[in-house]
């Protein structure tokens, strides 16, 4: 689907495609918005405006040479858009082809940060200039849309904390599950967050951008980098309740050990003396005597309660 944005005066209208007629007059034309094109559709936007469309290899490629490229009439932007639907979450890359005054928009996926800044194009037309100045607005509004996610993620690390704190070691499969999840979660919005800062930082040299709109990119710099380091934050955070509940768990786990130490320590005398007594030995004193089961069984309570008696006053029990 092709929908292009153009301007009327001092409005700005927008039509979908369903033709894929020649452009002649290209003046007019701000924003075209292609989702999800077919072969056709690509060869036609290709045609008539004289641009490389990005490859799939270019689109995929995390080189800063694939992401960012300029040419001398144009300047070619791929970055990735975070996407979290439900519990997954994952880096979808769109592409930006800005020539002339005019941008061109290369997604796959429905996003709801082009949805929004169509509104805000068609009700405040004045504002948006050039490509450039689109580009700007869509980035602003994902950057905004990822602060967003990554507050709700330090909110639910926040929750998880409470869970660690409470001491509840029949979670522990769970909380261990979490941690990982929100690290993993938290390095998709980090990655996403450092491909932006690296375009824009690109951008940011180029001399192709306005000079309002170079300032708008500076202040979008630092929004992004207060983002890559609230990311930090969050994983020294699932860092320290990792190594808490391990702390819980390694504090119960001495106290079981503890347990059967004790046990052990409190049985073993009086087996040795049950062993003792045991052998298939003639020549044993007390064999024939006749207090002889009496004072074994007084010697296995005597072994048993003093070592208990001394770990108490110890107080190691």
């Amino acid at each position: 689907m092709i929908r292009i944005f153009y301007r009327e005066g001092l409005i700005i209208r927008s039509y979908q495609c369903k033709e894929l007629k020649p452009v002649e007059d290209k003046s007019p034309i701000l924003w075209i918005d292609v989702y999800n094109p077919s072969q056709e559709e690509i060869n036609w936007v290709v045609e008539n405006f004289n641009i490389e469309f990005p490859s799939i290899q270019e689109r995929e490629d995390i080189e800063i040479s694939s992401r960012y490229w300029e040419e001398e009439d144009s300047v070619t932007i791929n970055t990735f858009f975070l996407i979290r639907e439900g519990e997954n979450a994952f880096n979808e890359t769109v592409s930006f082809i800005i020539k002339n005054n005019y941008i061109i928009t290369v997604r796959y996926r429905e996003l709801k940060t082009f949805s929004e800044f169509a509104r805000r194009l068609l009700t405040n037309p004045s504002v948006y200039k050039t490509g450039y100045h689109v580009f700007s607005s869509i980035l602003e509004i994902k950057i905004a849309s990822d602060s967003d996610v990554l507050e709700n993620v330090s909110k639910e690390i926040s929750k998880l904390g409470k869970v660690v704190s409470s001491g509840n070691l029949d979670v522990t499969e769970t909380v261990f599950e979490s941690i990982s999840y929100y690290e993993d979660l938290n390095m998709t919005i980090r990655e996403s967050l450092i491909d932006k800062q690296r375009v824009l930082s690109s951008l940011l040299k180029s001399y192709k951008l306005p000079p309002d709109v170079r300032e708008e990119i500076r202040i979008l710099i630092k929004d992004v980098n207060s983002l890559i380091d609230y990311t930090k934050f969050n994983f020294e955070r699932l860092n320290y309740l990792q190594n808490t509940f391990l702390g819980l768990l390694n504090i119960e786990q001495n106290k079981v050990i503890k347990i059967f130490t004790v046990i052990a320590t409190i049985f073993i005398p009086p087996t040795l003396i049950a062993s003792i007594y045991g052998m298939n030995f003639e020549n044993i004193p007390e064999l024939h005597w006749k207090y002889g089961y009496y004072f074994s069984l007084l010697l296995m309570v005597l072994t048993a309660t003093v070592p208990l008696y001394f770990f108490k006053k110890r107080g190691w029990l």
